[in-house]
């Protein structure tokens, strides 16, 4: 909240938040939105700049002028859409790809209505007809298997009623799980699905959602039978990869061009401009309808751990209230073992073997990202082997081993069917061969 020293400045002036003003100091004169204030210094006003970002100024001795007054937006009862067959449907799960802002309040509302997706994309037409439905507006690290099961009721309603492609906006944060998820969910798909995020706000200069959800939807025209993700693939705003569902990780916190295929190639360079859509790597293609096969039961009882030197077997152990673990090791696919028993050193495959032992299946994958498991290298590898570890000369993420791990447990309870089904290729997330030219 703005002091009441502010406030009173602001009235002298007939300026409310959301207004368009001109603040005039001694030294330079900004112009811009007038800002919320929800923390921070009270005595220092914010406005938006037009090159999208915000700057705090203290008004000490500062003449404001109103420029413009805020147009509050009216509100409207939704949109009542009607799919039809052959539309391209665009799911919505939140994140900023389609976000707008109110400046009266400063929050930020998808736009997910067709009719807001028109006005905020109006080259979205010129790709497909378009219908879209919004599942729920969360922030992704909010997303779980519980979400995943409501969005592939969805995509399963719109693929029975005759959507030609589907596109999911997702927040980027977790999108690589959730699109491992609907890869072992939906097998034989006669449609493409395609999710596509943004890094940056809609309120940036430098946001590429226009890029990026044009580009999705031009992928969810093609004949694409399988599960994709379409970003940002340089810096620049020339074009997107299609990157293969359950083999593409987040790389960076915040670059554009943050997400990349890992131990594989993506699908395709896609340029919805200039109508480019340039095949890399092979890919399924669309299936009959009466082929898809759908297994939407999860189990999202699966802890994840991040290997690291001196974790405690008693940790380990205490992971028995799981259904299943993945583990994320080092080098070769390793976890502290004290192969020659040093008097420093503590092993977790006792503890590791516990849980085995006791039903729970254990799944091993890379911090590396990049490379092939290889448990049989080294003696510690073959420690966990022997205690019943999952995942030697597996290429998969991390992702997509959670994933799979929680769809598999979804399956069956066998752990034999459970350790036969882990192994196996299902949605392209395991290589039996490492193209050299998939390296990052």
């Amino acid at each position: 909240m703005y002091s009441a020293t502010i406030l009173k400045l602001l009235k002298a002036a007939k300026v409310d938040i959301g207004d368009e003003i001109e603040l005039i100091t001694k030294h330079a004169t900004y112009a811009g939105i007038l800002m919320p204030k929800p923390q921070g210094k009270a005595d220092v006003l914010v406005i938006k700049l037009p090159s999208g970002y915000n700057v705090g100024i203290n008004p000490d001795g500062a003449e404001i002028k109103l420029i413009n007054k805020c147009q509050i937006p009216e509100k409207k009862e939704a949109e009542s859409e009607k799919p039809a067959k052959g539309d391209v449907a665009i799911l919505g799960c939140g994140g900023t790809i389609a976000s707008k802002i109110e400046y009266l309040t400063g929050a930020v509302f998808p736009a997910i209505s067709a009719a807001e997706l028109r006005a905020a994309f109006p080259k979205l037409k010129n790709l497909a007809n378009i219908h879209s439905k919004k599942i729920f507006s969360l922030l992704s690290e909010d997303m779980n298997p519980s979400h995943w099961k409501l969005l592939a009721d969805s995509i399963e309603e719109e693929i029975k009623g005759g959507a030609k492609g589907i596109v999911v906006m997702h927040g980027t944060d977790t999108m690589t799980y959730t699109s491992a998820a609907m890869s072992f969910i939906f097998q034989n798909l006669p449609v493409p699905i395609v999710f596509v995020g943004a890094q940056r706000s809609s309120d940036r200069p430098s946001s590429e959602n226009e890029m990026n959800i044009s580009n999705a939807v031009f992928s969810a025209t093609k004949d694409i039978g399988e599960v994709g993700l379409c970003m940002h693939a340089t810096t620049n705003d020339d074009y997107c990869y299609l990157h293969h569902g359950t083999k593409v990780r987040k790389m960076h916190t915040s670059r554009r061009d943050a997400f990349q295929s890992i131990n594989s190639l993506p699908i395709a360079k896609v340029d919805y401009n200039n109508k480019l859509f340039e095949q890399i790597s092979s890919f399924k293609k669309r299936s009959e309808p009466k082929e898809l096969q759908i297994s939407k039961k999860l189990n999202s009882n699966v802890a994840m751990v991040y290997g690291h030197p001196g974790i405690k077997p008693e940790f380990i152990s205490s992971l028995d209230k799981y259904d299943g673990v993945v583990l994320i090791g080092t080098g070769l696919g390793h976890f502290p073992a004290n192969a020659f028993d040093d008097k420093h050193a503590k092993s977790t495959v006792p503890a590791l073997k516990g849980l085995i032992d006791s039903g729970i299946p254990v799944v091993m994958t890379p911090q590396t990202i990049g490379g092939r498991l290889c448990m049989r290298s080294y003696t510690t590898g073959r420690l966990l082997l022997e205690a019943g570890v999952i995942g030697d000369m597996m290429d998969w993420t991390p992702e997509a081993a959670f994933a799979k791990l929680c769809w598999v447990l979804g399956q069956t309870k066998s752990q034999k069917k459970v350790n036969e089904l882990m192994l196996t290729d299902i949605a392209g997330e395991v290589n039996l061969r490492s193209p050299l030219e998939g390296y990052l």
